[in-house]
Parts: C-alpha cells; sequence; structure tokens
C-alpha cells in the first residue's frame, strides 16, 4: 500500500505550508519514497483524531500511523535502511535530536515576523481559528505583533549565525551533502517562503545560498511549490 501523508493547506490543497512537513516531505523526498497527499485543514482535527493526533504531519503507512516530523524521520531511517540514510549513522541522529529542537526555535523567531499573512492564505473558519487561538496566546492582534518586523528581522537574522559560520565551510549541515538536519532547519524557511512575503534573508548570506541549493534539491521540489517567491 502506498504511504500516506496528512499536510496542513490553506485555500489552495496543492500548496502545503507547515515548516514540520515540509521536513517529511524532503526527508520522504531523500529515501527515495513518495506519499500520497492528503490535505487537512486547522478546523479539521477529527479527520486525524482516529490516528491519535491533532496536529500534522501524519504519515500512514498501511496500518500504521506515524505522528510528529521527528519521530517520522526515525520511523522512516529504521523501517527503510536500505534506502539512504536521513543521519549518517547513530552520532548524526543523536546531532539531529539537538538541531531538531534548535530548528523549532528557528520558527519561533519567524514567527512573529509573518504571523498576520498566514490568514491571508486560509479559508474563512481556518482563519478565524487562527486568529482567535494565536492572539490569545500572545495577548495582542496580529498585526500588533507583527508591527515591528522590519526592524526585529535584523535580530532574527542575527539568531541565524550558528548557521551561518557552519555554511562558511561547507555547504550543508549534514557536510557535503544535505540529510535531515538541513531538513529540519529548511522546513521553516519553505514555510515562510509559502505564506508571506516578506523577506527574512538578504541575498548575499550564506543562508540564502544554503536555502537556494536546498530549494533545487530533489529536482526541484521545494521550488516547484507555489510561493511569493522565486
Amino acid at each position: 500500500m502506498p504511504l500516506k501523508l496528512y499536510e496542513l493547506v490553506g485555500t489552495d490543497p496543492s500548496r502545503p505550508f507547515s515548516p514540520f512537513c515540509w521536513r517529511t516531505r524532503m526527508a520522504l523526498a531523500h529515501k527515495g519514497l513518495s506519499a500520497e497527499t492528503i490535505p487537512w485543514c486547522f478546523t479539521e482535527k477529527s479527520a486525524i483524531a482516529p490516528h491519535g493526533s491533532e496536529k500534522v504531519p501524519v504519515l500512514l503507512d498501511a496500518d500504521t500511523a506515524v505522528v510528529d516530523s521527528w519521530t517520522i524521520a526515525n520511523y522512516l531511517e529504521d523501517k527503510y535502511p536500505d534506502r539512504p540514510s536521513l543521519f549518517g549513522g547513530e552520532g548524526g541522529r543523536a546531532t539531529g535530536r539537538m538541531l531538531n529542537w534548535w530548528g523549532d526555535g528557528v520558527i519561533g523567531g519567524m514567527f512573529p515576523l509573518i504571523i498576520a499573512d498566514i490568514p491571508l492564505n486560509l479559508k474563512p473558519e481556518d482563519a478565524a481559528y487562527f486568529r482567535t487561538s494565536r492572539e490569545a496566546r500572545f495577548g495582542k492582534t496580529l498585526e500588533e505583533i507583527m508591527a515591528g518586523r522590519d526592524k526585529a528581522v535584523e535580530g532574527f537574522r542575527k539568531s541565524l549565525d550558528p548557521l551561518r559560520l557552519t555554511l562558511k565551510t561547507q555547504p550543508f549541515l549534514g557536510g557535503a551533502a544535505a540529510n535531515y538536519a538541513d531538513y529540519i532547519v529548511f522546513g521553516a524557511f519553505q514555510w515562510a517562503r509559502v505564506v508571506s512575503p516578506f523577506r527574512l534573508l538578504m541575498e548575499d548570506d550564506p543562508v540564502y545560498a544554503w536555502r537556494e541549493r536546498l530549494l533545487d534539491a530533489f529536482d526541484g521540489l521545494a521550488r516547484k511549490s507555489q510561493s511569493y517567491h522565486a
């Protein structure tokens, strides 16, 4: 039976945008695996509840449901050991665990910079859910959260120094070739690219060049997805 993947979408079912789903998309491509996409929206929690989750990605492999992008990556690595490794060994897997948390921090740093752009991509009922839940979390309107982004983006760019300094000496976090460490962080940039026209990176930044290489990976898998940027 083919793999199936629940992915977060907005008004366009062919435009997935979750950073965590993009981690899984890239991991599947790295393994040379394909999955049937099942579009999923914020207010469709009942669709994935039977699989034990309230969030995507959810991967279905025959009768097995795997939830959470990190758990999915480990599942793919262990279930399909004959295919290219996502981690390059147990040391890489252990390092990936740390980067998985750091990558979540990158998402958190981006969020206030693009938050009010996200509902523009959603169906009315999903936009209302997103606005209500996120404004309750931050105690401000989405527009107030995002108001200072032209200045705040400078601090976000500075926060990328660990990534930037690494990429000055090697093309990918994985070394000479990309691995799951790269997909963890790239998922955040692909999310922002799909949901917001705001430019997070300067073109002379090594992080920008790294993102470009990953946009072209797997026959341009990520670049071909609809977005606000080329």
